[in-house]
């Protein structure tokens, strides 16, 4: 087994956790986007999106700081981070973007050093969060597609729309431009993710 303290392994949590921590912001600044933009309930999965960046940032702080011999001060590291600003729709394809590649590049890398260097623990929290950026690369596609074709609130057939914020439900191919039990607008409609399927 390599030393901690001298493994590439602890330099990738460096980036990993310094990653998260920015994904989480950036994720922050895509609820408010979709807020902005009138649409609340795609804040609400943005923002749970941050959440899990932030819980796979302090997994990896945790880990970090666990098998450290001593206190850290820093962790001299470098890193490629992405630092784009658009639209919402701009927003959610550079997001997608990022996400792919942590799912299929970054975090695979990064398991594999750590198994390599004798850390099967640390490799198997590396491929935990990959697998949750690959879903979260899934869902922002559906979300991403939906938007660009104009079908976020349509469906070819008659299906159950729920609002987000009072519960009312109502099956329909297209839902409520406000709800009638809350009056809140469309944006606070629940959207349907089918993670099978491109449309």
């Amino acid at each position: 087994m390599t030393n901690f303290d001298e493994s590439k392994t602890k330099i990738n949590l460096a980036r990993a956790f310094a990653g998260e921590c920015q994904d989480g912001a950036r994720y922050q600044f895509l609820a408010k986007l979709a807020m902005e933009e009138g649409y609340a309930y795609l804040q609400s999965i943005f923002k749970t999106h941050a959440k899990n960046e932030m819980a796979h940032a302090q997994r990896f702080y945790n880990l970090l700081a666990d098998n450290s011999e001593c206190k850290q001060k820093n962790v001299d590291m470098s890193g490629g981070y992405p630092f784009a600003k658009g639209t919402l729709i701009e927003s959610i394809k550079d997001t997608i973007d990022t996400e792919k590649s942590q799912s299929d590049v970054v975090y695979p890398d990064f398991a594999k050093v750590a198994e390599d260097e004798g850390f099967p623990d640390i490799a198997k929290a590396f491929r935990f969060a990959g697998s949750v950026e690959n879903c979260h690369k899934l869902m922002l596609e559906q979300i991403y597609v939906k938007l660009k074709k104009n079908k976020l609130y349509k469906s070819p057939t008659a299906i159950k729309w729920k609002c987000s914020n009072c519960g009312f439900e109502h099956t329909a191919k297209t839902p409520w431009e406000s709800c009638p039990s809350c009056e809140l607008p469309q944006g606070y409609v629940e959207i349907h993710i089918d993670m099978t399927s491109g449309d």
